[in-house]
Order: structure tokens, then C-alpha cells, then sequence
């Protein structure tokens, strides 16, 4: 399993940190975010470090399909009746100038990177309610959009909204040149950050001191203060890209859960669908079903590539950026992107550059960590408390009485073992894997992912292999059986 991105680029390899140091400004994440606002901070003269847990890039940017956009679902309409109107001003702006932006370090560095101008759409099959609110409001916030009924897709639809000049690119292509300008620590994972003294600590007990810190880990791992684990939930959704299909000539999302989104790149279409809550993959078939559209839509089309990819999900719909907490004025974070990672990653660095250098940033804040507003958001609170709940208590309640023999080969679930709770695996061979059932983050039941041969955490995304290795946040340890 692997993105077309990742096998279009080889970045260079970087050492691991193993000795003390201090910088001006650490950014903690090498994916699109992070590398971004470290470039900014580098560019105009601060000493900047960045560490990654693993390899550049190697997170969820290598698993976007790379659509820099403003246009995020049906969101403005909601924004200004929500927030009102200057505040989604603020985010029409800030996303708008993303793009531009976008192209101007592609201009300026000539990263040859497939960077195209296309009109992005939000289509819906069977419905108009809500087009005309958001094509009106998009006007009024200076977005050069269009109602249209007529569209480049293998179907027709009852209603879309275009949004024009908005752009698409190979995202690792672009990372390479702008890394390697960057001071990067690889296999560097941070563990804790001691806010008191903005020190951070990496498992392999190395200190990193620094004036300002920036966590850009995708999923935030340090969980007071911020709370962020109260804050959002993860969800997956799943990529094919074709050979042999067409062009559809633009981006498109389905306003439908699961909804089919296109876009192109080079002679292959990229299809993607099947949002889900990480953790509610037990029985697997995604892609699959996946593969039954693509077939039905495209009988003639030869699947290249498939992947994976995970969001973060906001209990408003809007990223948090800006400081950790009020009560950590030198440390930052960039999270909860809802499946707009692109531009959330450029708004994110301009508004987190400007922060460090004291400059006053006008989109900061509707993006502000400190806007949490239960009044607004109670609802997708309490789903995601509802969650939580669920799984913390389902370690602690029986199961039925089974045992490793009945798991089949290739094959994953949780059983009882020697009065334990386990999570076991057996692969085609026969051969037992098993790890414990605790999300080592803050305990959560995992669940099986039968696609991808993980254990995945419904709670707060984290997920592990089935030996119990980490794979991504916001846990920082390992899950395997003393």
C-alpha cells in the first residue's frame, strides 16, 4: 500500500538527535504544517529545528490527495450564521490567501511539482437545499464562485457549487526543496514537553530547549493543558488511483458521507471515499467497495495505487491554531484540519510565523484554540464523549469466553487469554501476535482494522501495527504484551 506521492519522491535522509541542544524556535512534526512554518520562521532569520518521529513527510501528507482550496464542503454559509460575519470573512481570507501563496514559493523556488490551477466543486446527487445560502455567502465574502447543474463527472448531478482558481500539486515534491533547506532531526519523537521551562523531551531522554514551541503532530500528544483529546476525533477515509478512467477536469467532493471525491494527477484519477470514525474497521472490506465503484464508473480502468489517509475532526469544522493553551504563551500547536490539510497547513504557518515574530496576524482569531464553545458544538461533544465513554468502559466489562484457537489465519479480534484481555493476530501461516487491548495514550479499547492489519484507538486515532508498534498519535508508546 502506497501513495502515488510517495512513490514519486525520495527525500534526504536526516540524522537522528542524540545530544542536548536549544534553538530559538523546535517545531515538533515534519509533514506539511510544520515544514511550512519552519520554513517561514528560517526565511526571515530565526534558528529553527524541526524533529520528526519518523521520516519527513512520512505521516498523513503523504496520504493527502492535495487539493489547496478554500472550498470545504458547504462550510461558509454555517460560518457566518455561527460565528458571524467578519469571523468567516476571516476564514475566506486566510484560505484564500493559502492558495496564493501556494503558488508564489512554487514561482519563487520553480519547484517542479505538477502545481495546476483547477476549479474545486462540491457536488451533491440529490439535493439543491443549502447551494444558493453558500454560493451567496461565498460572493459576499469575496470568493469568485458559481452555481452550476452541469459537471465533468461519469454522472449527473442535481446541484453543484464551483469555487474558480483554486489549485492542486504533488505535495512531497514541493516538501523536498523546502527541506532541504531545514535543519531536521528524523526518528526524533517527542514524548513530553515540560511547559514550564519549554523544554521538550524525546524518548530517547534527549532535551531540546527552546524559545517557542510549535506542535504540529498532526494529533496533539500532550494532553494538559489544551485537552485537545475532548476536542476532536479522527476519522479514515480510503484512495484509488486509476489508470485508464478520465478527466474530470477540476476537484470534486460529494456533500454525502460517503460521497465519492475526484481529482486527477498526470494520466491517473484519484477517487477516494468511505469516511469513517478510526477504530470502526472490525470487519475491513473498504477497499473493496471502494474497488466496486471504481469498476462500476470506470469498467475499463486499471487501479495503479491505493491507500489510506486520517483527519483530524474539529467539534466546529474550524482547525485550532495559535497558542496551546492560554496558559503556554510560547508553545503552539496546528491541529484539527477536517480533511482540508493543505491550505489549513499554509493558514497555519502565516498565522503561527507572525505569532512567534509579534507580528499581528488578521485571520488568527476564528482559527483561536480558545474560540472551544460548548454552546456552539454540544452536539458533536457529546457523540464524541458518548465514544469515549464506550471505550474506556469496554476494558473493563466480560467478554465471551474466547480463545486464540478459534481466531483464523490472516485474521484478527480481541479474546481471553490466560484471564487477560488480548488483541491477537495470526497471520496466514499461523503464526500468534499479540498485544494488549489498551491504547497506550489514555487506555481506550483498540479495535482491529481487518484492511489495514492495525489496531486503531475509536477514541482518539492512535494506531499501532499488529505487532504493537506505534504508527501515529496521539499516543507516544507502543502496545505490545509484557
Amino acid at each position: 500500500m502506497k501513495s502515488v506521492w510517495s512513490d514519486s519522491c525520495n527525500f534526504t535522509k536526516r540524522e537522528t538527535l542524540t545530544n542536548n541542544i536549544s534553538t530559538e524556535v523546535l517545531v515538533i512534526g515534519g509533514g506539511m504544517a510544520g515544514l511550512l512554518t519552519a520554513y517561514m520562521l528560517k526565511k526571515v532569520g530565526l534558528k529553527v529545528v524541526v524533529i520528526e518521529a519518523k521520516e519527513v513527510a512520512s505521516g498523513v501528507t503523504k496520504n493527502t490527495t492535495a487539493k489547496i482550496t478554500s472550498q470545504h464542503d458547504l462550510i461558509y454559509y454555517k460560518l457566518r450564521k455561527e460565528f458571524g460575519e467578519e469571523k468567516a470573512q476571516q476564514y475566506a481570507a486566510a484560505n484564500e490567501l493559502a492558495i496564493r501563496k501556494f503558488k508564489e514559493i512554487v514561482d519563487d523556488k520553480n519547484i517542479e511539482c505538477e502545481f495546476e490551477v483547477k476549479p474545486a466543486y462540491v457536488y451533491s446527487l440529490d439535493k439543491t437545499d443549502n447551494f444558493t445560502d453558500e454560493f451567496e455567502t461565498a460572493r459576499k465574502l469575496g470568493i469568485d464562485a458559481e452555481l452550476v447543474n452541469e459537471v465533468t463527472l461519469p454522472f449527473n448531478v442535481k446541484c453543484a457549487l464551483k469555487f474558480n482558481n483554486q489549485a492542486q500539486f504533488n505535495p512531497l515534491k514541493f516538501l523536498k526543496v523546502i527541506s532541504d533547506e531545514l535543519d531536521i532531526y528524523e526518528n526524533t519523537k517527542a514524548v513530553h514537553i515540560d511547559v514550564d521551562n519549554n523544554l521538550v523531551i524525546t524518548e530517547n531522554n534527549i532535551e531540546i530547549s527552546a524559545k517557542n514551541i510549535v506542535v504540529a503532530t498532526h494529533y496533539p500528544f500532550l494532553n494538559v493543558p489544551g485537552y485537545y483529546f475532548i476536542r476532536m476525533h479522527q476519522e479514515r477515509s480510503y484512495v484509488l488511483a486509476l489508470e485508464n478512467a478520465m478527466d474530470v477536469k477540476g476537484m470534486y467532493v460529494d456533500i454525502a458521507k460517503d460521497g465519492i471525491s475526484f481529482r486527477n494527477y498526470k494520466d491517473l484519477l484519484l477517487l477516494s471515499s468511505i469516511d469513517q470514525r478510526t477504530g470502526k474497521n472490525e470487519e475491513g472490506g473498504c477497499y473493496e467497495q471502494l474497488r466496486g465503484i471504481a469498476k462500476a464508473l470506470f469498467p475499463n480502468s486499471k487501479e495503479k495505487y491505493y491507500w489510506s489517509t486520517q483527519d483530524c475532526m474539529t467539534l466546529d469544522g474550524i482547525p485550532y491554531i495559535g497558542h496551546y493553551s492560554a496558559s503556554t504563551p510560547n508553545i503552539y500547536v496546528a491541529t484539527g484540519f477536517n480533511k482540508w490539510g493543505m491550505t489549513s497547513s499554509m493558514v497555519s504557518a502565516m498565522i503561527l510565523s507572525d505569532m512567534i515574530l509579534g507580528k499581528e496576524n488578521k485571520y488568527e482569531e476564528i482559527f483561536s484554540p480558545s474560540r472551544f464553545d460548548l454552546s456552539l458544538s454540544a452536539k458533536t461533544l457529546a457523540q464524541d464523549t458518548i465514544e469515549t465513554a464506550k471505550n474506556f468502559i469496554a476494558q473493563r466489562v466480560d467478554i465471551p469466553d474466547e480463545h486464540i484457537e478459534h481466531i483464523q489465519n490472516g485474521h484478527g479480534g480481541i479474546v481471553t487469554y490466560k484471564d487477560e484481555k488480548v488483541g491477537v493476530y495470526k497471520d496466514e501461516e499461523g503464526n500468534v501476535f499479540m498485544v494488549t487491548t489498551k491504547c497506550s495514550h489514555l487506555g481506550c479499547q483498540l479495535q482491529w482494522n481487518a484492511d489495514e492489519l492495525t489496531w486503531d484507538c475509536p477514541c482518539h486515532g492512535s494506531r499501532f501495527d499488529y505487532k504493537g508498534n506505534w504508527i501515529t498519535g496521539p499516543a507516544t508508546g507502543n502496545i505490545k504484551v509484557d
